[in-house]
């Protein structure tokens, strides 16, 4: 069953926390984004292990798998955005159809047990990257398709939020698979 496109715009979440996840972008400090990713990462193995992973909850929501390939794809889109960033200050970033892309790699349909691995190298391949950035580098900037600009700094922050979202989304909506529980 298709979902529903997400339209909203969130870079609001650079301006106040989430009331749904809790996450507070402005309490991000640069030297934490390479761990907050990790950190991440690591917690989506469990989640993708458990035997409801690929199972939707109800006909409106992605499954836990359908999710992490989700952030799988999210760590590779701002990995390559990074970079274009770090070449060119104002950089333009193309248009990525998330929910398009969804549809056209069959997220439902992979394996957990290698998106779980996807993700984390994902994951560890961006961590790295923003570990290694001088001071000097978090000022640059991009701009995504829809005019949002960001500078490196708060492109890592809005980014954090997506994957610490999408980690609530399954704990709550996926309540047989929270590990917490």
């Amino acid at each position: 069953m298709m979902i529903e496109p997400d339209t909203k715009d969130w870079t609001w979440v650079l301006e106040r926390a989430c009331e749904d996840c809790g996450f507070d972008a402005v309490t991000v400090e640069r030297s934490r984004v390479g761990a907050l990713l990790r950190e991440n990462a690591r917690i989506w193995a469990p989640l993708l292990a458990h035997a409801s992973a690929s199972e939707r909850p109800d006909e409106h929501t992605w499954s836990a798998l359908e999710y992490a390939c989700h952030v799988r794809d999210v760590f590779r889109l701002f990995e390559h955005r990074l970079q274009l960033m770090l070449a060119e200050d104002g950089a333009a970033f193309p248009n990525w159809d998330q929910d398009a892309t969804a549809v056209d790699d069959d997220y439902a349909s992979q394996d957990p047990t290698i998106v779980a691995e996807e993700l984390a190298a994902a994951g560890a391949v961006l961590a790295d990257h923003f570990d290694a950035l001088p001071d000097a580098a978090w000022a640059r900037t991009g701009v995504r398709s829809d005019g949002a600009r960001f500078t490196i700094e708060s492109f890592s922050q809005y980014l954090l939020h997506d994957p610490t979202h999408h980690v609530w989304d399954v704990r709550c909506g996926h309540s047989a698979i929270d590990e917490r529980r």
